[in-house]
């Protein structure tokens, strides 16, 4: 199964960790730490430079840990995932 997080961008849903309401979960400062190092370590990709809403931290077997950016509400993510 592959989830979609728009703009072309595409990952298996196995290898999804977490879907997160940016919004939400960035205020903590556990959380901009775990942010700030992924980016620091070339591990963020940016799906679309929009106002972001969610962020998708996955954990690939080739890639190792990734966090994806992006515009698409964690409730459509959410659907995107469980609807297979």
């Amino acid at each position: 199964m592959y989830i979609h997080l728009g703009n072309e961008t595409c990952i298996s849903g196995d290898s999804v960790i977490g879907i997160f309401d940016i919004e939400n979960t960035s205020v903590g400062k556990i959380t901009k730490e775990f942010l700030s190092a992924a980016e620091k370590r070339g591990n963020t990709e940016y799906v679309s430079y929009e106002m972001p809403k969610a962020y998708v931290v996955c954990d690939d077997k080739d890639y190792g840990e990734k966090v994806y950016v992006t515009q698409v509400s964690p409730l459509t993510l959410r659907r995107r995932a469980n609807s297979d």
